[in-house]
């Protein structure tokens, strides 16, 4: 080391060389291990990399101050301690933070780097310093500079920007608002069909589309003299979407056969439009590449904004977290990591500006990317599959990711999200999804239990329970399998040896107690050697393989969608089913990508495209086909919440977090219930039902019982507050998944006339007082409120003093869930 740092030249070649591989390490590591990650592999080598890379900077720092006497000894040892300080920063941190290994291996790395990035810049600055007392004074301290300021940005960009976004309690409160102030105005729906009429409807070719895409390089927005341009007359209100006046812009090219029509919906009385995009090759060759495809690439002149989004469903405690940041010049970037959509984020976005305000949603259940930024006083947002560059064949056609737009006036993000939410209920979700949604398991995914013995148990139960139960659930498991539920799918006839009359007998059963059917299916992931696999290898291109145990079944083929969705709606028919639970159990993305290669002539995205337009026919089919069908979206738990699959389902499992016990699973369903709430009024989980404070942290719209659970003394309580949770939304504390933290939030009508505030006094709280504020009510009106536990104990307050000065509330020693209740008089 001495000799080296003698050579004055080739000593900080050598340096800069370790440092960048340090510096490299580091960022391999973490991305590894990130939600921004395509699936975490192994980080092995970036830990080795990283950690000879600080034994390296302990050993420069050594020989520096401490190199002339027994040198060699002095750097082997250094080496080792810059070693063992990397692994004891890495390993402590997840022992220290992390001992009941429920965190993402992300936040473990923030912690670490918080200690190894100010450690590498502090050594690195002192030695450049010290060898600028020896020679090329200037050169060492503008090396010191450097590296110091690498160190630290780095330091900076794990620990300060990402830190804000994966911190499951962040300090961001909203602004009062009163219920009428809660409502769409006559104000923001013209604000909508202005902007609907101006950049949709009455586009004449003077100015762009809010949607783009090129053709062999080309724009259309730098081309539209090139494109003839027609627009169908308005539909009427719900003739086609759920309370939405449809038209349908079509752009056809003058020089070839390339066809583009815009599908466009607004929802006047929810001051929201959408669109989508279609480009069909009407030639009988193929058509230029397409590039470049943007279901939105639109500026929005907001003014100074702020951003609000939040986590995706990744099986982690900080599921749906609410995340909060400014636009800025440094444009965002958001996506789905595995080809199922709201895996990384949730697919929704409410930019709160001071001149205007709006929500994003984004409809792909497959890839997508949004890019929001700061472009001069406006905002910037672009939306498109993530991938695509694809000529298309002669009849072909591709789509664009839906695109809603959901404007506002107020300053107030809340009016956004209750804007949001509203148009979700009015006009996204399913007419037969009802508010509140009960349902028992008869059998899980281990279940051995026969039909005869499950009747047997439900025939023990009266009519108390049957009149708060509305549906039956039976999980995976009840097709014949080997080893596990898993090695089965793909086999979708009952497993005789358990229900020997079928399914049927058990769902005639339920429709016996006025219940309906819940039946668990994944039909896309199949295992070798089932019914689906043999069926699908008797034909071309059904089946995608890459060598895992399972293999895909491929929507994108035109005639392989056509068969599964027969096969389903007849199994569904046959087996009874009113509620069809799909589950989504792999990641899709290496699939399309192996399709895209050897069925697709290597066009990428076109595998995708094709599956995600098959997906939604194959749900419309199912609907079409079999009366009153309900869909429960699963997918791995709640990771395919993307506006296309809630327009044809709700998710009674939200998240995968809820599979087994963690230590704060009780903590984490509140905090998965916060955050959620500011998009989805329908979403569910498990119940908990051990006391009282479980039992009301599982008050939730869809809610699974279990045979333990209906028998408990809270079943069938709380119908009142899971049915006001479908309406306004406001928080009012976010304690994250903390024992630690207070935790609270409100759900009330949309008049402001009733509502509750759900208060969870967690464990290791030892505050003795919690003054609170509500939301959305009327200023001038008076209120009683009262604890849902003695109701008989009424005290009146104006609607503006509960929401200026705020109610406080006694807590009382150890966890408690408080319910407080009001009413206007």
């Amino acid at each position: 080391m001495k000799k080296l740092t003698e050579k004055k030249l080739f000593f900080p070649i050598v340096t800069t060389g370790i440092f960048a591989l340090f510096v490299y390490g580091a960022y391999a590591l973490y991305y590894e291990f990130s939600s921004i990650a395509n699936g975490a592999g192994s980080g092995v080598p970036y830990a080795i990399i990283c950690s000879v890379g600080l034994g390296y900077i302990f050993m420069l720092f050594t020989n520096t101050f401490f190199g002339k006497h027994k040198a060699w000894i002095k750097n082997i040892i250094a080496f080792i301690i810059g070693n063992v300080v990397y692994h004891a920063a890495l390993w402590g941190s997840d022992l220290k933070i992390n001992p009941d290994g429920v965190l993402d291996s992300e936040i473990v790395l923030m912690h670490a780097y918080t200690i190894i990035f100010p450690v590498a810049a502090i050594l690195l600055a002192a030695s450049f310093i010290g060898l600028a007392r020896k020679y090329w004074k200037v050169v060492n301290i503008l090396l010191a500079v450097i590296y110091f300021s690498v160190s630290f940005g780095g330091f900076y960009n794990f620990n300060v920007e990402r830190f804000n976004e994966i911190n499951a309690k962040q300090d961001f409160y909203f602004d009062s608002i009163s219920a009428n102030d809660l409502l769409i105005t006559k104000q923001e729906k013209d604000d909508c069909r202005k902007w609907y009429n101006e950049n949709l409807i009455k586009n004449n070719g003077a100015k762009a589309f809010p949607f783009d895409f090129e053709i062999d390089g080309i724009s259309l927005n730098d081309d539209l003299d090139n494109w003839e341009i027609t627009v169908s007359d308005e539909s009427k209100a719900g003739d086609i979407y759920k309370g939405g006046k449809t038209s349908y812009i079509t752009l056809k090219h003058k020089l070839t056969k390339l066809i583009a029509e815009a599908e466009t919906t607004i929802y006047e009385d929810n001051a929201t439009c959408e669109w989508t995009v279609f480009i069909k090759n009407a030639g009988k060759q193929n058509s230029g590449v397409i590039s470049e495809f943007y279901a939105l690439d639109k500026g929005f002149e907001t003014g100074k904004a702020d951003l609000y989004y939040s986590n995706g469903s990744d099986d982690e405690p900080d599921d749906f977290v609410l995340n909060k940041r400014s636009v800025s010049l440094i444009p965002k970037t958001f996506n789905s990591k595995d080809g199922r959509p709201t895996d990384n984020y949730l697919s929704y976005f409410n930019v709160s500006g001071d001149n205007t305000g709006f929500v994003l949603g984004i409809g792909w259940s497959g890839l997508w990317e949004a890019v929001i930024g700061k472009d001069g006083e406006n905002t910037s947002v672009t939306v498109k599959q993530e991938n695509f560059e694809a000529y298309l064949l002669p009849n072909e056609t591709v789509r664009s990711p839906l695109v809603s737009l959901s404007f506002y006036e107020n300053h107030n993000a809340l009016k956004g999200f209750n804007s949001f939410r509203k148009w979700v209920t009015d006009c996204v979700y399913p007419e037969n999804i009802p508010d509140t949604i009960t349902m028992m398991e008869v059998a899980g995914p281990h279940s051995i239990s026969t039909a005869d013995q499950i009747i047997d148990t439900l025939n023990s139960f009266g009519d108390d329970i049957y009149n708060n139960v509305d549906n039956f659930w039976m999980d995976a498991g009840w097709y014949k399998y080997n080893t596990g539920w898993h090695d089965g799918v793909g086999n979708w006839t009952p497993d005789t040896s358990r229900y020997d009359n079928g399914i049927s007998e058990l769902s005639s059963y339920a429709k016996t107690k006025d219940c309906g059917h819940v039946l668990w299916y994944e039909p896309e992931r199949v295992m070798r050697d089932t019914i689906l696999y043999n069926a699908g290898t008797e034909n071309e291109q059904w089946l995608v393989d890459t060598g895992d145990d399972h293999v895909m079944w491929n929507l994108a083929d035109d005639d392989a969608a056509k068969y599964l969705s027969e096969f389903m709606a007849k199994s569904l028919n046959e087996n009874g089913v009113t509620v069809y639970r799909q589950d989504f159990n792999f990641s899709p993305d290496a699939y399309w990508a192996k399709a895209d290669a050897e069925y697709y002539g290597g066009r990428t995205g076109i595998a995708e495209n094709h599956y995600v337009t098959n997906l939604y026919g194959f749900l419309d089919y199912l609907c079409e086909n079999v009366e009153g069908l309900v869909i429960d979206n699963c997918a791995s738990g709640g990771r395919r919440l993307d506006l296309e699959f809630t327009r044809r389902s709700f998710p009674a499992w939200r998240s995968d977090y809820n599979c087994s016990y963690h230590f704060d699973i009780i903590e984490s369903t509140q905090s998965q219930t916060y955050g959620i709430s500011f998009w989805l009024p329908v979403t569910g989980t498990l119940a908990y039902r051990g006391s009282e404070y479980e039992a009301r942290s599982s008050i939730i719209p869809c809610i699974l019982e279990t045979f333990a659970t209906v028998q408990t003394e809270h079943f069938s309580k709380y119908a009142e507050q899971r049915g006001l949770m479908t309406q306004n939304y406001c928080p009012i504390e976010n304690g994250g998944y903390s024992k630690n933290e207070i935790h609270a939030m409100q759900f009330s009508t949309a008049d402001g006339t009733k509502g509750e505030a759900l208060i969870y006094k967690r464990a290791n709280v030892n505050d003795k007082e919690f003054t609170f504020k509500l939301n959305g009510l009327n200023p001038d009106e008076i209120y009683e409120i009262y604890d849902y536990d003695t109701p008989e104990i009424k005290t009146t307050y104006t609607g503006k003093e509960l929401m200026e000065d705020g109610y406080k509330l006694s807590l009382p020693d150890g966890e408690k869930a408080i319910i407080i209740m009001f009413v206007q008089k």
